[in-house]
């Protein structure tokens, strides 16, 4: 689960993390009595979406100014005159895709005199499971140009839990950003806080870009991008408060009502497919025929009638969807329980578009009987190489 700037720096500032002072506002009549709270000489202006690259981002509507959605404002007019122009335009950038987003919230914060910038994150390393730091001199860059171009600037290392943060792990960032005296203090306190943060609140990536140091000497993290274990929320009813539904598909929103794994992609096949495994090897061998998968769709070793109807429904809200796989591995399920269950699915649902069935495990033959015999136009392939052409010729018309 991802959350805005302005929440996870009250996230980070709950664990004494430094950050600068601001207000979050919703409506551009807010915007004046927020910067006279503040009181400025010199505020910044930041556009509130779950996506990166903002500053470099282009508003698609005119009136909404051609510098981006991070704006620096040197008088309170100036700041009530980027909120209404950024407030409800649609801001494109580099992690949104052509389509943008819609900035719904601004975060208006005081501006900084910055010395210089530096890059640090935290993320769990998928090999060892611990927490692993990434810290590079070069902030305020896209860290993934920075470790392909010059590798050699970006440093990382990974902290035992059976220990925790200990002082060589401040030292190894102060060195990595050459930091001394109290900046280096500074910096080994900063990585405590960041790290007990991390733990407690079971984050899955913490990223601060930049962080700074002020022309007062001060370690500060100028902005702050935090997402959460989803399989952990159920312990943080104080995160779960933080999640803005409007920043996520509804598709996807409406599966997590089932406990199913969905996340929309740009493709016309609709894919069902139990495992996550099992529906990546199935997104793979549609794009090989020719085609693009319209999703990403894991119900889960326990396929039930009510799991495959919401799946259906979901599947086929999607306008772009031209046709439907359902591709699922008997198990837990057996075969001809899964059929029932997609025939009585589609009958429910409805069916406009053509639909390839394949199935495996216990009682496939007794499975495909019931596809074969349903009377609806639904297709059984013997494999999932037959399934995926059959599937990609029905969308092509042939």
């Amino acid at each position: 689960m991802n959350i805005h700037e302005y929440q996870a720096k009250a996230v980070l500032k709950e664990f004494g993390v430094p950050v600068s002072r601001g207000v979050a506002i919703f409506k551009a009549s807010e915007a004046e009595a927020a910067a006279k709270e503040l009181g400025g000489p010199i505020w910044v202006v930041k556009s509130q979406i779950h996506a990166g690259g903002r500053g470099k981002g282009k508003f698609k509507e005119a009136t909404a100014g051609d510098n981006g959605g991070v704006r620096v404002a040197k008088s309170v007019d100036e700041v009530k005159t980027f909120a209404t122009q950024m407030l409800g335009a649609t801001l494109e950038t580099i992690q949104t895709g052509p389509a943008g987003k819609q900035v719904n919230r601004l975060y208006i914060e005081d501006g900084s005199e910055i010395a210089k910038e530096f890059y640090l994150s935290a993320l769990v390393d998928r090999e060892t499971s611990w927490i692993s730091f990434v810290v590079s001199t070069e902030g305020g860059m896209d860290i993934e140009k920075v470790a392909h171009d010059t590798p050699d600037k970006i440093v990382t290392f990974s902290v035992d839990p059976a220990t925790g943060i200990m002082a060589h792990h401040g030292r190894t960032v102060a060195q990595a950003l050459g930091l001394k005296g109290d900046l280096a203090k500074q910096a080994e306190k900063l990585l405590t806080q960041l790290y007990t943060a991390f733990v407690a609140k079971d984050m899955e990536m913490l990223e601060i870009n930049p962080l700074i140091i002020s022309k007062q000497g001060e370690l500060r993290c100028l902005d702050a991008k935090v997402s959460f274990d989803s399989n952990s929320l159920y312990r943080h009813p104080d995160v779960v408060a933080l999640r803005d539904t409007s920043e996520e598909d509804a598709k996807e929103i409406e599966a997590s009502k089932y406990d199913l794994a969905y996340i929309a992609l740009d493709g016309t096949i609709g894919c069902m497919v139990n495992g996550a495994g099992l529906a990546m090897a199935t997104l793979d061998i549609i794009k090989l025929y020719g085609e693009s998968p319209a999703n990403f769709l894991d119900v889960g070793g326990g396929a039930s009638e009510e799991k495959v109807t919401a799946a259906f429904q979901i599947i086929t809200a999607d306008p772009n969807v031209k046709g439907i796989l359902v591709n699922i591995f008997g198990g837990i399920m057996k075969c001809d329980v899964i059929a029932a269950g997609v025939v009585a699915a589609v009958k429910k649902v409805g069916l406009k578009v053509p639909l390839v069935v394949r199935l495996e495990g216990p009682n496939v033959e007794e499975g495909k009987k019931i596809i074969n015999g349903s009377g609806l136009n639904v297709l059984s392939a013997n494999d999932l190489d037959d399934a995926a052409q059959k599937i990609v010729a029905a969308v092509k018309g042939k």
